[in-house]
């Protein structure tokens, strides 16, 4: 059988997927990419903004076309979501929600075109089990994400990953300790650590997240180790202080923020306020003044004036990150949010979503330009013959270029910044 994958969405949905292949690479499926003919085809589906559901429609019914005979199986959030949605687009054999979506090839005897779609969905509210995944990130098979986190506790009033994921729960610390080693073995030269709510790990000895941070430390693999998206009430001053000291962990934090206005915070239902927010970020660059610091930021949530837009700006303004992942506010049913009064208008919304995208683009050019004349250990990910460069990604997350004759460089090099270019630092071998 020939089988073909599909991933939308997060790092942590590509690391599922990857497990998922890897169940039907056991089974002496070849695997083949999508796009070309094959007998099934499996597509793992994000739910976080409407636009991501209308992209999983979209490949659904661009997978029926190039292999209607195909047998086409849905999993991932906005399966659990809509089910029913997925269902009334003709020709989806199987739909997989959270609690079914690793045991696809238990559940389906003969992958054989169906004349309606079976549904293995079930609420998400009791414990489901965990299930962990690492998956390669990259082409240049350099980098590769641990997911030792799922599900969240959270009740963000604009949130549906909860009712998506189910409650938190962890990879446990034994086998997250032998994972570690495992990939100590590998020639992976990078690894995140990637979850729903990373900084929410938890296991029934009684371990936290600080206590991961502080293994692979006292451990020291031979790769470098950079941590994914984590809530900025998680992000203690003992993980920072062991990041800043650190030869192993990159120093380079994603904090999301999703509004810089007190009022905005608490519709939200976030856990911090501004202050402690600013506090994380201004202790990190205390301790660590090269860290790269990314955040993410919503526009137009219902109730949202121009001055708390421009109480927003002027708080990121005012804060030393180095990028913005800007999202326009998506309605979602079944948040708290969809049913609040004050919607914005799609054109505010949109103008305000361009606005700190070049308050993002202002932000990522000043902290690039805070690297020239450093040296930047970076990892080779893609050559480009015309110009006799390599691309990649420096500790601090800077997207580097450098030129080499060297075709099969080693897996991590020291590399002088000299400038910045469209985009990217250049700069030569130190």
């Amino acid at each position: 059988m020939k089988v073909s994958f599909y991933n939308i969405g997060c790092k942590v949905n590509f690391a599922e997927l990857s497990q998922i292949q890897k169940q039907f690479e056991q089974l002496g499926a070849e695997i083949v990419e999508f796009g070309e003919p094959c007998d099934t085809v499996i597509i793992n589906t994000c739910t976080v903004t409407s636009r991501a559901d209308s992209d999983c429609r979209k490949i659904i019914r661009r997978a029926l076309r190039i292999n209607p005979k195909a047998f086409i199986a849905v999993t991932g959030c906005y399966a659990q979501v809509r089910p029913d949605e997925i269902a009334r687009i003709s020709g989806v054999d199987a739909i997989f929600g959270t609690k079914y979506k690793f045991d696809i090839p238990i559940l389906i005897d003969k992958f054989e075109k169906l004349p309606q779609p079976k549904i293995f969905v079930s609420e998400t509210d009791g414990n489901l089990p965990y299930h962990s995944a690492v998956s390669v990130d990259n082409e240049s098979r350099t980098r590769v994400v641990l997911k030792i986190q799922d599900g969240c506790d959270y009740s963000c009033s604009y949130c549906i990953i909860p009712l998506a994921r189910g409650k938190s729960r962890s990879l446990p610390f034994d086998a997250l300790q032998q994972k570690v080693k495992e990939l100590n073995e590998t020639e992976y030269e990078e690894v995140v650590l990637s979850g729903i709510n990373i900084g929410e790990y938890y296991d029934n000895s009684g371990k936290k997240f600080v206590d991961v941070v502080r293994f692979i430390e006292e451990f020291q693999p031979r790769q470098r180790y950079r941590i994914s998206s984590i809530e900025p009430n998680k992000l203690s001053s003992e993980i920072i202080d062991i990041i800043s000291k650190s030869a192993v962990f990159c120093p380079h934090f994603h904090i999301p923020l999703q509004s810089g206005s007190k009022e905005i915070l608490k519709l939200m239902r976030r856990r911090y306020n501004k202050e402690l927010y600013k506090e994380r970020i201004l202790e990190i660059k205390e301790k660590i003044p090269h860290a790269g610091i990314g955040v993410d930021v919503i526009t137009g949530f219902p109730g949202e004036t121009e001055e708390h837009f421009e109480e927003t700006y002027d708080f990121i303004e005012s804060l030393p990150i180095s990028y913005l992942h800007v999202f326009t506010y998506s309605e979602r049913s079944n948040t708290i949010a969809s049913s609040m009064p004050g919607k914005v208008p799609f054109e505010v919304k949109k103008m305000r979503t361009n606005i700190l995208i070049k308050l993002s683009d202002l932000k990522k050019r000043q902290f690039y330009e805070s690297q020239i004349g450093q040296i930047r250990q970076v990892i080779p990910e893609e050559y480009i013959p015309e110009t006799r460069r390599w691309k990649g990604w420096t500790e601090n997350y800077v997207s580097c270029q450098f030129e080499s004759n060297i075709e099969s460089p080693a897996k991590r090099l020291n590399v002088q910044i000299l400038s910045v270019l469209a985009g990217y630092c250049y700069g030569k071998l130190a």
